[in-house]
């Protein structure tokens, strides 16, 4: 009799289990939330590493040339063989093509950004095209077209004149538009979902509204 007590006052009831089970949901439901977030931000702090390491790189380039802009597609081209331009093969020499600061931390698209062999988007890349800079650009060379010059030095000459200009446009407003950011929203906010970037005066993060529209 005595024995039977003493098991039963062990065993747990179906309520208590219920009740139990129901703690732990509740427990998992607050902690699983906070530990993304830790990742998150943790993923977001690194990217910016990256961003600082490769303005870093930028202006050990632009040292060199006589503080001009590297002038470049703002995207590598996936290829077969690999990655091929973009500010990947122009950094070749100060950062390495196999760097992990080419990739953002929360970057696991494998078939898209990763492909390219980085997944930041150097904005002077697509600012090279805008009318402000290849409307004299396109001056420049008619008045040339005299000139004894092979397909190559015309290219040349080309890409001088464009990060002349773009440079220019970087000095006037140097915290209006963003030098290098993610190709894609990464670092979920809230509701948002934004993109870290890195400026021309080597400050960094999250992307601002105006960047958005000079990227459109």
């Amino acid at each position: 009799m005595r024995m039977h007590e003493q098991s039963s006052r062990r065993a747990f009831t179906i309520v208590e289990m219920l009740a139990v089970i129901g703690v732990i949901g509740i427990l998992l439901g607050l902690v699983l939330p906070a530990i993304a977030n830790v990742r998150r931000e943790s993923q977001s702090v690194a990217c910016q590493a990256n961003l600082r390491q490769l303005h870093s790189a930028v202006e050990t380039y632009r040292a060199a040339i006589k503080g001009q802009l590297p002038m470049c597609d703002f995207l590598p081209a996936s290829t077969p063989e690999g990655p091929v331009g973009g500010l990947v093969e122009v950094l070749e020499k100060t950062v390495g093509v196999d760097c992990t600061c080419w990739y953002c931390a929360a970057d696991d698209d494998e078939e898209e950004s990763r492909s390219t062999g980085t997944s930041y988007i150097y904005l002077p890349g697509l600012l090279r095209y805008t009318p402000q800079v290849q409307i004299p650009v396109a001056a420049l060379l008619v008045a040339s077209q005299g000139e004894a010059l092979t397909e190559r030095q015309r290219e040349r000459r080309r890409r001088d004149a464009e990060a002349k200009l773009v440079s220019v446009l970087y000095e006037r407003s140097p915290n209006a538009v963003a030098l290098i950011m993610d190709s894609q929203d990464r670092h979920k906010i809230g509701s948002r979902n934004p993109r870290n970037a890195v400026y021309i005066d080597g400050s960094v993060g999250i992307l601002r509204e105006a960047d958005e529209v000079a990227e459109n």
